[in-house]
């Protein structure tokens, strides 16, 4: 889902993660990608194809910010291609190498799938380094015999690197962990589980490759891939001032 912070690294690690906000300034601002897959938290939202994406950005001096975000998603092969719109506000702010973010998310889908739901989220950087904590606040989706959706009740965190290797190029290293009876929701197999990134970006490009730890020895429901699979994808994007 969308990440907060449009950058080249970013736009990898939409991939799997929530990165700091939007620049600290007082402006309007517009991004728009494209991306051979689109992957949250390990796991692809497209069934391994291609999508586009965008959103617009309000951000104040004060810290404060408020924006939107969309993409195409898939989540069966037999599926029609259908949506995400991401709806998000918080707060952050950078001083003396440290920095902060805090907000909230909500994920919107298309009538039939039913399965709306929102995050609220805490950061806390320092240089290169950023720690993120998300914790479930509300769903619609229907709860199965013996599971929780409750307020906390699913909760993904967050390390992640970013630094400049060489010539404007950027490193991405990045590690998730996800669980509680929500994650079980979206990867259908496992109450918890891992994920990792590694990219490198430059000029709007990005490569990055990504995984879990899950053990799935069978393709996801309506797929040709499993979930522990190991994939790489390249993105393009860019941000612009309105």
């Amino acid at each position: 889902m969308k990440k907060l912070k449009l950058s080249a690294l970013a736009l990898a690690i939409a991939t799997s993660s929530l990165l700091v906000g939007p620049a600290f300034a007082d402006d309007l601002s517009a991004n728009v990608s494209a991306t051979s897959n689109y992957i949250w938290r390990g796991l692809t939202q497209t069934t391994n194809e291609a999508a586009v994406q965008g959103g617009i950005d309000y951000s104040h001096d004060s810290g404060f910010y408020v924006g939107t975000w969309a993409s195409n998603v898939q989540y069966a092969a037999d599926d029609v291609y259908s949506y995400e719109h991401d709806l998000y506000f918080g707060f952050s702010g950078e001083a003396e190498g440290f920095s902060y973010d805090v907000g909230y998310l909500y994920y919107n889908y298309d009538a039939d799938a039913e399965f709306d739901f929102a995050e609220i989220f805490g950061s806390i950087g320092y240089q290169d380094f950023s720690a993120t904590l998300y914790l479930l606040a509300h769903t619609e989706a229907d709860e199965a015999d013996g599971q929780d959706f409750g307020f906390g009740k699913a909760s993904y965190i967050s390390l992640d690197y970013a630094t400049e290797v060489l010539n404007g190029t950027e490193l991405g290293l990045h590690i998730g962990h996800h669980q509680g009876d929500f994650a079980e929701a979206f990867n259908g197999l496992t109450e918890s589980y891992n994920d990792w990134a590694v990219s490198i970006a430059k000029d709007g490009f990005t490569f990055a490759v990504t995984g879990t730890d899950m053990d799935s020895d069978e393709p996801a429901a309506g797929t040709a891939y499993t979930n522990d699979d190991i994939k790489f994808s390249v993105s393009y994007g860019i941000d612009f001032q309105l």
